[in-house]
């Protein structure tokens, strides 16, 4: 059973690419499992979690903006958007604590942006989780 952490990061790794336009199932799935040495079932469930976080990117990306009050959706990088879609996206489905969700996003973050970035997706997600 792969840890919950990596395939976190496949998820990630997926929806950058998808994000970036850099090919389809057929392209990405062999890829990931090549250079991830996973097995096709797993990378084959993570691109369905990325498609599903995908086609819901409309209301988590307007949910991020409203959160983000100083900076504009389209000035955050894009890795730190696509952080910030998978963490949203995890605090509303609520299958997992919501301390859960903004960790591993704040450690998303810090491992494939920087640390600052870090800083900012836990501001970000903790506002999240305020009531309103």
């Amino acid at each position: 059973m792969l840890a919950q952490k990596k395939f976190r990061e496949i998820i990630l790794q997926l929806l950058f690419s998808i994000d970036m336009g850099d090919g389809g199932r057929e392209e990405l799935l062999p890829l990931l499992m090549r250079e991830l040495s996973v097995s096709k079932k797993i990378v084959t469930q993570a691109f369905e979690r990325a498609t599903s976080i995908w086609e819901k990117r409309q209301s988590l990306d307007q949910k991020i903006g409203e959160l983000s009050e100083a900076y504009d959706f389209k000035r955050i990088g894009r890795v730190e958007q696509n952080v910030l879609r998978l963490g949203v996206y995890e605090l509303e489905a609520q299958e997992i604590d919501h301390e859960v969700a903004i960790a591993e996003a704040i450690r998303l973050a810090r491992k494939f942006a920087s640390p600052e970035a870090a800083s900012f997706v836990n501001a970000i997600l903790h506002q999240a989780t305020l009531p309103v």
